[in-house]
């Protein structure tokens, strides 16, 4: 989903060319994704390679990576640890959670899909929830208030991202089955096993 940049267009159909700055701070990540579909697209035209493309909205569960720094395991494991929970800033941006087992059932559908697909599908959750509205999905799920902190946004970060799954839908018969609340509570659950509970 980095291909779309700050989008400004919602939600983002694989048509969309995206909204990214080329020299900003976090331009790397973004143009890098692209460049890839560039030199993979390259490799259909001139060499006749069977590409395909998925284009992967914010996904969680468990085996992330403690230290990976998306917002799931961070605030999973900021919680677990008793920890503040870090907002940047002030939890009105939007993104749309995949549970990792709807992704990668998405992945192989695309992956041994009979026919070419000379073209990218969104493979996401298009259920758009805001920063702060996860951190009350978790409060729930911890049964107690989590307490937060909050820091400057990074510039250029995303300010909404929900992707358009009617390709996915059509050409894969694929959409996200596992609710948020249970994919985060088996998330949740492996943390657990992993994350010291008591305060840092």
């Amino acid at each position: 989903s980095e291909i779309y940049g700050d989008p400004a267009v919602t939600p983002q159909p694989e048509t969309y060319w995206g909204n990214v700055n080329p020299i900003g701070e976090r331009s790397c990540y973004d143009e890098g994704k692209r460049a890839g579909e560039t030199f993979a697209n390259d490799m259909r035209r001139t060499r006749g390679a069977d590409v395909r493309i998925a284009r992967i909205f914010n996904t969680y569960g468990p085996w992330m990576d403690p230290d990976d720094g998306r917002v799931v395991s961070n605030f999973i494991c900021q919680a677990l640890r008793h920890e503040p929970l870090t907002i940047y800033g002030q939890g009105e941006q939007t993104r749309s959670f995949c549970f990792v087992d709807d992704l990668v059932d998405g992945l192989f559908r695309l992956l041994w899909h009979g026919e070419p697909v000379p073209f990218p599908v969104n493979l996401g959750n298009p259920d758009e929830r805001t920063i702060a509205s996860l951190v009350a999905a978790l409060s729930e799920l911890f049964d107690r208030d989590l307490p937060v902190v909050y820091k400057p946004l990074p510039a250029d970060d995303p300010v909404r991202r929900r992707p358009d799954i009617a390709r996915a839908r059509t050409l894969l018969a694929w959409e996200p089955a596992v609710p948020l609340h249970q994919g985060l509570a088996r998330t949740i659950e492996w943390f657990r096993e992993r994350i010291s509970a008591s305060p840092s």
